[in-house]
């Protein structure tokens, strides 16, 4: 049996021993309590009415010029034959860029090359033809010219000679009647009647003969005339044809020769900034080949995608901040930007997904509406660098919607029940 070192007395009384003096505090007044609590209660109902909170959403968007770059793309499948610039050159509307070949080779050649030789074999024809007709139609003028002048000159002196003949014939006329009346007066003879009467047949004769010669060069002249006018237009006829046809020839070696090589060009001016394509390099239909920068008269915007639950609250003129990607708002704050434009219709899944929009390959996509917000700054300083925004940059604005006093959206959840609990509204 153990025997212990202390008296049990001992331990019990250690145990209640009190090590230090006990203080008791004062409680506070109950009126103090109260009042603090009223205050705190007033102080929150104040806050309740007095304060309001305004909505905000954060909305993607990105930065777009106006006008938008130029992107070059390939009309067809190729190859790049030749490049006629660099990565930084103005360009204006017009200059060629690139020579793309998109012509095919067979075992016998090249299709292009052949079918354009073809061609121009055929224009050449056709142009030794035209040369041709123009080199008759020519003489032909000038023999038929020859031949009219000749037979006027037959006519006028045949006019002559009918003139001096008529009177000649007016003469004998005369001359007759007096032998007539020589003849009864008996001074001459029946025979030199009759000689001078045949003399003046003779002479009728001659005359009828002039009279019928000058009408068959009448006539001749008249034929000659028609038949230059006739063969003339015949000949234009022709060479109107050979034109035609000529005119078809190139617009077939027009043809082909885009069946060859194509050249692209750019349709503005401004700058190059990139070139996506090399001399020798195949390219498909609808390949990015470079991008066209205009310089002046640029205009930055953003453009937002707002939801439909924002519309009621979101108008023209508001003031929104914008956050870019780029540029981070911890670093370099948020920026400033006004409201211009809403969309009254909604954004389609094609125009979506033009824009690289993720909600355009979205099973149910929300109603989206395209919104223009004009920025504020477009460039700024960063240690003394000067930055400047650029198109597609991507960035998140902060929409303002529905402003409230703090105690309705303490009590939206109520409103909703309310709402929930009514019955058919009255028409």
């Amino acid at each position: 049996m153990s025997r212990k070192l202390f008296r049990q007395e001992a331990v019990d009384h250690q145990k209640s021993y009190w090590n230090g003096r006990v203080i008791l505090l004062r409680g506070v007044s109950s009126v103090v309590i109260t009042a603090c609590c009223l205050t705190f209660l007033a102080l929150a109902i104040a806050i309740l009415c007095f304060f309001s909170f305004t909505q905000r959403i954060d909305v993607d968007g990105e930065v777009i010029t106006l006008p938008h770059p130029l992107n070059i793309s390939s009309p067809q499948q190729g190859f790049i034959l030749r490049q006629f610039v660099q990565v930084g050159d103005t360009v204006t509307r017009g200059t060629v860029l690139f020579e793309l070949d998109v012509s095919r080779t067979t075992s016998v050649g090249n299709v292009s090359d052949a079918s354009i030789s073809m061609v121009q074999e055929k224009i050449t024809n056709a142009e030794e033809i035209i040369g041709k007709l123009k080199e008759n139609k020519e003489d032909f003028l000038k023999t038929t010219q020859q031949q009219i002048t000749r037979y006027e000159n037959s006519l006028k002196e045949t006019d002559d000679m009918l003139v001096a003949a008529r009177r000649g014939l007016a003469d004998m006329e005369r001359t007759l009647e007096g032998y007539s009346g020589y003849l009864k007066q008996g001074l001459i003879t029946k025979d030199q009647y009759n000689g001078q009467h045949s003399l003046y047949v003779q002479q009728q004769n001659t005359y009828q003969s002039l009279s019928s010669q000058k009408m068959q060069l009448e006539l001749q002249i008249t034929q000659l005339r028609s038949d230059l006018t006739v063969k003339s237009s015949d000949i234009d006829n022709q060479i109107s044809s050979q034109y035609n046809q000529l005119n078809d020839y190139r617009t077939q070696l027009v043809e082909n020769s885009a069946n060859g090589t194509i050249m692209i060009k750019s349709t503005i001016d401004g700058r190059l900034e990139s070139i996506a394509a090399t001399p020798g390099q195949m390219v498909e239909a609808g390949s990015s080949l470079a991008q066209i920068k205009q310089i002046h008269d640029v205009k930055y915007y953003l453009m937002l995608w707002l939801p439909d639950t924002s519309l009621p609250y979101v108008k023209p003129g508001d003031v929104v901040n914008i956050r870019y990607d780029a540029f981070p708002s911890d670093k370099f704050g948020q920026f400033s930007g006004k409201i211009i434009s809403i969309s009254s219709m909604p954004a389609t899944r094609r125009e979506l997904s033009d824009l690289n929009n993720p909600a355009a390959n979205s099973d149910s996509p929300v109603t989206l509406y395209k919104t223009i917000v004009d920025i504020k700054d477009k460039e700024f300083i960063y240690k003394e660098r000067k930055l400047v925004l650029a198109n597609g940059l991507k960035a998140r604005s902060v929409v303002f919607m529905e402003e409230r006093p703090l105690y309705m959206w303490l009590f939206s959840p109520v409103y909703k029940i309310v709402q929930s609990l009514k019955g058919p509204g009255d028409e």
